[in-house]
């Protein structure tokens, strides 16, 4: 069996109870930074063997993984922070595991995009998760077919990339778009900065930016 197990994104409260109990009961953790996880286990006495399941060995190991569990083990999915399969890896294990008839439970918990769209005062009715962009490759392509995107529009971004985003968002939305990024969502420093697209670039441009970023884009009325 194979669970998907949302880790905090931050406050290391925002985990639930279920959560904590199949990290204690399985046979092996696949973590996409053993380093990372082992800080959550540790501060919640979870005494697990880790494994290593990141986008870089995901195809590798992906055949001896199945043929564990389908010989007994249980496993569960982590990753840095969030729920495993938005913008994390997670994605080919559930489907080999639903083609090997291996059962396959995804728990509900932590994820960034969602309370960044809640508090953007944005409409919530209808929305777009687009991850992070391209950084290339097809960046110009999406980013047109979006211009006349009429839902909200959710992304994810580093740090070092917000501003060029915001800029590129300008040019292919408009400066006047409505927006709101959320940065440090759940954490001693979370920020939330709302406005329109030209007055975000504006605030942002004048500070040096840290921490996990969602940008949440008004779509076109």
């Amino acid at each position: 069996m194979l669970y998907l197990v949302p880790t905090p994104i931050g406050n290391l409260k925002d985990i639930t109870l279920r959560a904590l109990e199949v990290l204690q009961s399985v046979d092996v953790i696949l973590a996409e930074d053993t380093r990372t996880s082992s800080k959550l286990l540790n501060h919640y006495k979870i005494q697990k063997p880790l494994s290593p399941y990141h986008q870089h060995n995901e195809h590798k190991i992906l055949q001896h993984l199945v043929d564990q569990m389908l010989a007994g083990k249980v496993m569960a999915v982590i990753t840095d922070a969030g729920t495993p399969g938005i913008s994390d890896p997670a994605f080919l294990l559930v489907r080999e595991c639903i083609k090997n008839n291996i059962k396959v439970e995804s728990l509900p918990g932590a994820t960034a995009f969602v309370p960044a769209l809640i508090n953007s005062g944005l409409t919530t009715n209808r929305f777009s998760f687009e991850g992070f962009l391209p950084l290339k490759k097809g960046r110009h392509t999406l980013l047109t077919q979006l211009a006349t995107e009429e839902r909200t529009m959710i992304f994810y971004e580093s740090p070092m990339r917000l501003v060029k985003t915001l800029e590129d968002f300008i040019q292919y939305f408009g400066a006047e778009k409505k927006c709101a990024v959320s940065r440090e969502i759940s954490k001693m420093f979370e920020e939330n900065r709302r406005g329109t697209l030209q007055e975000v670039l504006d605030y942002f441009k004048q500070k040096t930016v840290k921490g996990e970023i969602v940008i949440v884009v008004e779509g076109k009325e």
